[in-house]
């Protein structure tokens, strides 16, 4: 049975998020129902990430078999279609290699996480950042950065819902910059602990802010205690913008590796 691998960009503000679930419309059930529509097949749509409620994406990566053998850019085309009006497009879509999982193939995930940093909230950005209306130093951000990137227990900065058995991950990417109003910031990783960008966005805020120093974040790693590092960004300035597989077309991924729900 063919394999398809799609590309997905979503506004995350409508749904529950991308998984499934009784209490609302969500990414997963929107692209099952529009394959649904293409083919007649009920089918399971298997994305690289879990984003959570008010996540976006543009870079989501996904699976589905199909039995109708169809040309990719039909499949495209049609799931666009039979997706509206649900912000959500298809940006590409290809036969995947043998053994291809877009889940435990992936071997980079990387993020975007968009801070308003100026006292005016956000009208035509609204659901897209978040607003920070207390200057930000952003030199005690980068280098406040620089002390999670690496292999460590992140066990602080992850969600006390996580269910992953292990909060060993090694973080590749970190870093902060300002661009005119916004301070963005790029995360990236194999994979992420529940809600691990997003608590690593709220404590280096609280960096940025002046109300932490660099020990504190140092001390809040070493503490491997949810309560000692900051708050969970809100997940309206997070959006997942790649998912890279290097190469790699096999499944059998370790499933501890790819929690990934932010």
């Amino acid at each position: 049975m063919p394999r398809y691998k799609i590309i997905v960009e979503y506004d995350g503000g409508p749904f529950v998020g991308w998984q499934r679930q009784d209490t609302g419309p969500s990414i997963q059930a929107a692209l099952e129902d529009a394959v649904f529509a293409l083919s007649g097949e009920r089918v399971h749509v298997q994305g690289a990430g879990r984003t959570d409620s008010g996540v976006h994406a543009r870079g989501q990566v996904a699976h589905f078999d199909m039995a109708a053998e169809k040309r990719a850019e039909e499949v495209r085309g049609a799931l666009t279609f039979h997706l509206r009006p649900h912000p959500v497009v298809v940006l590409a879509a290809e036969l995947a290699p043998k053994g291809f999982h877009a889940r435990f193939s992936a071997t980079y995930r990387r993020y975007h996480y968009r801070i308003l940093n100026r006292r005016s909230p956000a009208a035509m950005e609204r659901g897209h950042v978040w607003h920070v209306p207390v200057p930000l130093e952003i030199q005690a951000m980068r280098e406040a950065a620089s002390v999670l990137i690496g292999t460590h227990d992140f066990n602080s900065f992850r969600s006390v819902s996580c269910q992953a058995k292990s909060s060993i991950k090694t973080l590749e990417e970190l870093s902060v910059m300002r661009c005119g109003e916004e301070i963005h910031l790029h995360v990236g990783a194999r994979s992420f602990l529940h809600n691990q960008v997003r608590i690593l966005v709220g404590t280096l805020q609280m960096v940025g802010r002046g109300q932490w120093a660099i020990s504190d974040v140092e001390a809040a790693l070493g503490a491997r205690d949810r309560t000692r590092a900051g708050p969970t960004a809100p997940p309206d300035g997070l959006c997942l913008m790649e998912v890279r597989y290097d190469g790699l077309s096999e499944a059998g991924g370790d499933p501890e590796q790819t929690i990934d729900e932010n």
